[in-house]
Order: structure tokens, then sequence, then C-alpha cells
């Protein structure tokens, strides 16, 4: 049970998978070590998986041009990786054509072998930026109850473990429904995302990185038996008290450049071996891609 005690010590000597979101939504003018080319998207996956990350995410620049080529695209990042790290995993980010979001790439790419992760967002919130009148910007990042479920069962069809970005807490009682229903697929993992008042683009959401906010969030997840991580978006979390708090609970780490939003320019390594570091400092491992296969149960 996530928020048992017994449960905390039994995780406690559990390999910690550390996933690298690599660069999501970031410019090079906001952090130039952003990778965002293919090549660069290649060479900096690689080097995440040397230095201990289990999985990568990353997005592509196609986003609105449909899933032939949102497909196309991530297959020219990855197949270099591949090739040279056969167990990697990797997966993509959702697609968003005329504001709605799509998941149809996912059925492309799993038909190239590349993919055993999915994702699967089970909520919706207000995305924007802030000013002195306040949050402001029209885009709601919207996912219904029936194209989560959709979504869940073509994992299901396709044998991928979705991983479920958890950006308020109303999405993670989505996914224990879902659960309770028995449509959570195998391989599930929950991301849970702490919000900064900077957020993602400028405007927060969620819960803030405290230890008050992740034990409500275990609160929910008792009994569930579903593998967690913790992220933040505009902020740093290896820094902030959550980032320890997740270990010490038998938690995972989500770090990288796509929600970074600390007062300097690191690279997605530097922030890895932070993660690394802390992981160390607390008495635990670091997880293979192939012990993170296992511990999340993958098909």
């Amino acid at each position: 049970m996530p928020g048992d005690g017994t449960y905390c010590a039994r995780m406690s000597d559990q390999p910690v998978i550390i996933e690298v979101a690599i660069n999501g939504g970031t410019t090079k003018e906001q952090n130039p070590n952003t990778p965002r080319t293919a090549a660069e998207i290649s060479a900096d996956a690689l080097a995440c998986f040397a230095g201990g990350a289990a999985i990568v995410h990353n997005h592509v620049g196609t986003i609105g041009k449909g899933a032939a080529a949102a497909a196309d695209a991530y297959v020219e990042c990855w197949q270099p990786v591949l090739a040279e790290r056969p167990d990697a995993l990797v997966y993509p980010t959702v697609d968003i054509v005329d504001r709605t979001i799509s998941y149809d790439h996912i059925r492309l790419l799993a038909g190239t072998g590349m993919l055993r992760i999915g994702l699967c967002d089970p909520g919706s919130v207000n995305l924007g930026s802030t000013g002195p009148d306040g949050p402001r910007g029209s885009f709601v990042y919207a996912n219904s109850f029936d194209l989560i479920g959709r979504t869940l069962d073509l994992h299901t069809e396709l044998g991928l473990g979705p991983s479920l970005a958890i950006y308020e807490p109303g999405f993670l009682r989505t996914a224990l429904a879902f659960q309770r229903a028995g449509r959570l697929p195998r391989g599930t993992m929950v991301k849970l995302y702490f919000s900064t008042e900077r957020g993602l683009l400028g405007a927060p959401f969620g819960l803030p990185p405290t230890c008050r906010a992740l034990d409500a969030y275990l609160d929910l997840l008792e009994g569930s038996g579903l593998p967690w991580a913790v992220s933040l978006a505009g902020g740093d979390v290896i820094a902030s008290e959550v980032g320890r708090a997740a270990l010490e609970r038998g938690g995972h780490l989500h770090v990288g450049l796509e929600f970074f939003g600390g007062d300097r320019q690191p690279s997605n390594g530097e922030l890895l071996a932070e993660a690394v570091s802390l992981c160390a400092a607390v008495g635990r491992p670091v997880a293979s891609s192939a012990q993170a296969a296992e511990i999340l149960d993958l098909p």
C-alpha cells in the first residue's frame, strides 16, 4: 500500500526508475541545451541511458500535422537509440490537432515494434500564462472520460503500459476508477505532477511541491499497487522536498528539461546526475531499462 509505512519500508531498497523528459515545449531560447532536432534528441537520449535513465520521453516538432507525420518523426529520433540500446524504453507525447487531443499515432508507433510504453493523460486542465491581471489563455487541455477509456483500451489491445500524467488530483481519481472497472492496462505507471506558481506555461495548476501534497496523493493511491513517480513543473524536483520524500516513500523520479524551471540552464545530463546522486544519498539503487520493465510489469 503506497500510503502505508510497511509498504514504504519494503520498497526502500527497490531500484528507482528515473525517467528523463528531455525537451517538451522548452525552446532553445529558454535553454540552449534543449534537444530539438532528431539528431540532438537521439544523442541526448543515448547519453541519458548511459547516465542512468531507465525511460526517456520526448516531443517532436510535428504536433498538429497528423498521426503519420508524428510517427515518422519519432521513428527518426528513436532508430539510432534502439540500434545501440535495444532494451531502451522510449515513448512519445500526445498529438494535438485543431486543439483536440489525439493518440492516433500510438497505433502506428506500436506497429514499428519500438514501443513498450504508451501514454494517457486521464483528465482535463486549463493551461496558460499569467500576468498582472491573473491567469490568462483559452486553451483547455481536454481529455474526456470517453477518450480516456478508448485510449486505455487501445493500450491493452496493443500490449503497451501507459504512463499516466497526473496534473490534478481528479486525474488520479479517474485513473483509479478505471482500475476498479478492470480497464487499467498492465504496466501502468502514474506520474504525480506538482507545480510551482510558474507551472508549465506561466500559470500554476495542481498541487504544490510539498510533502503534505505528496501524502494526499499517496492516500488516494493506497491499496492500488500502482508504481508512481514525482515531477515538478516550473521548478526543480530534485531540489524540492518532494524528491527525497518520494524516494523515502518508495516512489520514482521524473526529471528533465520539459518541466524544469529553476534559475539556471542545466543539461538533461546534469539533471539526471543530480537525480542519481539523490538516489545514492537515500540508499536506493538506480534501475536499468530492463529492471524498470520488470518493476512496471510491462507486457
